[in-house]
């Protein structure tokens, strides 16, 4: 096992090499007049990623804590440091795909993630506009780990490593990967995918560095559709400013179950996918998806 100032001294390198990253990209983007980066949109993915930084910081010893009592009732351990870490980092990248999931069809938990979505811009500090509350309740997701055996540090410690590699995915620059690559691994044209508006591509590619688990469970898709990506959401708020990036879609949601007719409908408004309505006022992906398919479909016959 790595020792603690091994994976210190790994970390600092990583963060490092992602941060000239950013500034290597941020620099062509403007030599080239790409027009990748946005001022305002910059400084706002900077705000969100200080404020889950010090949530982060607030809830770390919790969160610590939780994993390492959790350890205690463990299953079974692994004995093998390889297949102790590539079992590690499968699993705990699997996790992450279902935590992605619930964000994408479970509105309560769309309100939070919904901010990483919000930008209209793409680029590697588009990583970096964090899901500000996910601190609040990624443990919970991360709990069956310490029953495997994981120990609190290494899980952690596995987050991160997996955490980088999403990050330096959000490129609009194409890079040339090995077609094998991609049947395994997120890349960039599979999560341009993921932050794209356009109406085949909501809800797909959520994957955190395997893209395995959305070729398995039929959330993938390629980055094909005839028109060009458009990124952010497919309504975006009026007003982008410090408080309303975080909450306007709970206020939106508050809204919703306010005019909702009973209880049971409350709930569904609190559970149910973003877009879900009881009077079909408005439509979840899948809905604006199927009525997509059946449009092509119709255009193909004429």
């Amino acid at each position: 096992m790595y020792s603690l100032d091994k994976r210190s001294e790994a970390v600092v390198v990583l963060i490092t090499a992602l941060a000239v990253l950013t500034l290597v990209e941020m620099g062509l983007s403007y030599w080239e007049n790409r027009k990748y980066y946005e001022k305002r949109d910059t400084f706002t993915n900077i705000y969100l990623t200080l404020l889950a930084f010090i949530l982060n910081l607030v809830v770390k010893t919790s969160t610590f804590f939780i994993l390492d009592y959790t350890w205690h009732f463990r299953l079974f351990e692994i004995k093998n440091a390889i297949a102790y870490w590539v079992i590690l980092v499968v699993v705990q990248d699997f996790l992450y795909w279902v935590l992605h999931y619930v964000g994408h069809y479970c509105r309560l938990f769309w309100a939070m993630h919904v901010t990483h979505h919000s930008s209209e811009h793409f680029n590697l500090t588009t990583g970096f506009r964090s899901t500000v509350f996910e601190p609040l309740y990624r443990v919970f997701f991360y709990l069956p780990l310490a029953l495997m055996g994981f120990n609190a540090i290494d899980i952690l410690y596995a987050y991160l490593i997996t955490q980088l590699y999403g990050n330096i995915v959000h490129t609009q620059y194409h890079v040339n990967l090995p077609k094998w690559y991609g049947w395994i691994f997120v890349t960039p044209s599979h999560h341009r995918v993921h932050h794209a508006s356009n109406i085949p591509y909501l809800d797909k590619n959520m994957g955190m560095m395997f893209i395995i688990w959305d070729r398995l469970f039929s959330t993938f898709q390629e980055e094909n559709a005839p028109e060009p990506i458009k990124y952010g959401l497919t309504k975006q708020p009026e007003d982008t400013g410090p408080v309303n990036v975080l909450f306007h879609e709970w206020k939106a949601l508050f809204r919703d179950m306010r005019k909702a007719p009973s209880f049971k409908v409350k709930l569904q408004y609190l559970f149910n996918p973003p877009g879900w309505s009881h009077d079909g006022s408005t439509q979840t992906a899948r809905a604006m998806q199927r009525e997509y398919r059946s449009a092509g479909q119709s255009q193909e016959i004429l």
